[in-house]
């Protein structure tokens, strides 16, 4: 599997083929919103929507931004690993 960032989304591919994607917006340097997630039905429960937002959590990390994680899968990771807490807007 890999995962690439792009413009306003990161994605999880399999081979050529899009398996998932996390959506976000930037209205501001400071932060993004994570507003969607997506994994292809005949790729869930391998764990890529957390990788996706993993993905994500190191691109704030490396760019000094946070992350308004709006989305419930979004939502979700955050609460489950406390790591990511450095990177939340707001916290």
């Amino acid at each position: 599997m890999e995962y690439k960032i792009e413009e306003k989304r990161f994605a999880a591919y399999d081979g050529d083929k899009e398996v998932g994607e996390s959506t976000f917006s930037k209205s501001s340097n400071e932060f993004i919103i994570i507003d969607h997630t997506f994994v292809d039905d005949n790729y869930r429960g391998q764990g890529i929507a957390g990788k996706l937002i993993e993905t994500a959590v190191n691109y704030a990390r490396e760019n000094g931004i946070k992350i308004i994680p709006l989305c419930p899968t979004a939502r979700m990771m955050f609460d489950r690993h406390p790591e990511y807490k450095e990177v939340e807007y707001g916290k």
